[in-house]
């Protein structure tokens, strides 16, 4: 018998399409579309939403969303989605960005747009490699991490540090709004959603350029399972990116994280 008593408690967000995806099983990057259409159907903005996805393991990005994208270069998302701001000024713009895109060919783009304190929102995916062409030492790999080009792990003296990207864009006086949450466990996925509300309540109320970075498994490239690729999140990326607030405008209304893992 039915219970007609039923209450729905969850279910897919309304600016999130019904089909399987393309990513690996344990990849974040799901977890991470559904926090963005959760947000954006929760302040109302799915109508007037547009995404910008460049090229990286969410290249397709836009068949997930129900709700406008558009697709730019490898590392100009950020140029692509200023001049679509510029245009349309009301629309909530925002780009999504692997480590490999945004912190290396695209870096200039994301220093750029940033400096200009456009009013954009960054979503940046940082999972310590380049996840699409076969797991190859990108500038976020952590120092001695094996990698498909880095066989013996990052040498720090031959191949330099990784980049730190959310510490070095909060020093630009144009960004408002500069964090870096986590998606490896429950506790971490809710701040990252509170992150992700208040860096489009940021952009919505004009006061600059915002990013949340995003730590990230990548359980095939890393050789790991799911599970496994969530433990070593914690114990080697948290320690070395450390999750926290960056750069947060005086005039930003926000729940500061409690703690870290």
């Amino acid at each position: 018998m039915l219970d007609t008593d039923v209450k729905v408690v969850y279910q897919r967000p309304r600016g999130f399409e019904e089909l399987p995806t393309h990513y690996c099983p344990g990849c974040t990057h799901g977890v991470a579309h559904r926090l963005i259409a959760e947000v954006l159907e929760e302040m109302g903005e799915l109508e007037h939403t547009i995404g910008v996805a460049p090229v990286g393991c969410a290249v397709f990005a836009y068949n997930y969303f129900a709700f406008d994208f558009v697709e730019a270069p490898h590392g100009r998302a950020p140029a692509m989605a200023t001049g679509i701001k510029r245009s349309l000024p009301d629309a909530t713009v925002f780009t999504y960005q692997g480590d490999g895109d945004l912190a290396s060919i695209g870096m200039g783009e994301i220093v750029a747009a940033a400096s200009r304190g456009e009013l954009i929102t960054v979503i940046f995916i940082n999972n310590t490699n380049y996840g699409m062409t076969g797991g190859q030492m990108a500038p976020t790999t952590l120092p001695g991490q094996v990698t498909t080009s880095s066989p013996m792990g990052r040498d720090v003296e031959r191949q330099g540090y990784p980049i730190r990207t959310a510490e070095l864009l909060s020093s630009l006086d144009g960004a408002a709004y500069v964090v870096r949450r986590s998606l490896h466990d429950p506790k971490n996925i809710r701040m990252a959603k509170k992150a992700i509300r208040t860096a489009f309540e940021v952009q919505k109320q004009g006061l600059g350029f915002s990013m949340v970075e995003l730590l990230s498994t990548c359980p095939t490239n890393w050789g790991m399972t799911p599970a496994n690729a969530r433990v070593w999140l914690a114990e080697h990326m948290v320690p070395y990116y450390p999750i926290g607030d960056f750069k947060v405008s005086s005039s930003i209304a926000y729940d500061k994280p409690k703690g870290r893992d």
